[in-house]
């Protein structure tokens, strides 16, 4: 059985932690293998005004959050669901900064792993014409899950994205399910080159079996 890997995805009011910004919604989908095994989504309060284009962007008012949850308590229950499980998200250096400031507020530690769908689309894929979420879905004819720039929609089709991906390689390269490990690997490997690091990967596991 693969080893979990959690998809998660933020909306926000702004595009950086460091400005200011701070998660509107947040949804984590659960990954085993190809199969999604659990899902957690939440709105999250945080005393911060959505600005009317982002409102009009994600559908998520001010008057929603009114009655949400304190992100403090999302972000604990949120951390409880990933558990130790390495992470992946649609634009990581995005949704980390945000998992990594909520969970600072929260007073937890975030020392997961991220895995970028972008960054692997662009390496797997790299023929498509777009490598947004919702152009590389439409493209690989995956299907959409809800409104696009709501969360669990996004991470579920991050997770679609993601499953999609791990099997284009396995069925192009011959090699084992790829692990969060590999993922990591080849998001920082040159396009040129994925073909002779997973080539080797092919060889020594037909060597081992």
């Amino acid at each position: 059985m693969a080893a979990p890997i959690a998809v998660i995805d933020f909306e926000t009011t702004g595009m950086a932690p460091a400005q200011g910004a701070r998660a509107t919604e947040v949804a984590i989908v659960l990954m085993e293998g190809e199969q999604v095994v659990d899902r957690f989504d939440s709105l999250m309060r945080t005393g911060v005004t959505i600005p009317p284009f982002i409102e009009q962007l994600t559908g998520i008012s001010n008057a929603m959050l009114a009655t949400a949850p304190p992100a403090e308590a999302v972000m604990r229950e949120a951390a409880r669901f990933v558990g130790s499980a390495p992470m992946v998200a649609h634009n990581a250096a995005f949704d980390s900064k945000f998992w990594q400031s909520e969970l600072q507020h929260a007073g937890l530690a975030a020392p997961q792993p991220f895995a970028c769908t972008v960054l692997l689309s662009r390496r797997v894929f790299p023929d498509a014409p777009s490598h947004s979420l919702g152009r590389i879905t439409d493209h690989l004819g995956l299907p959409r899950t809800g409104r696009a720039h709501r969360a669990l929609a996004d991470a579920e089709m991050a997770a679609a994205l993601l499953a999609r991906m791990q099997r284009e390689l396995c069925q192009r390269f011959g090699v084992p399910w790829p692990d969060h490990a590999l993922l990591m690997q080849l998001q920082r490997c040159a396009r040129q080159s994925i073909g002779k690091l997973l080539d080797r990967l092919s060889t020594g596991a037909a060597h081992t079996s």
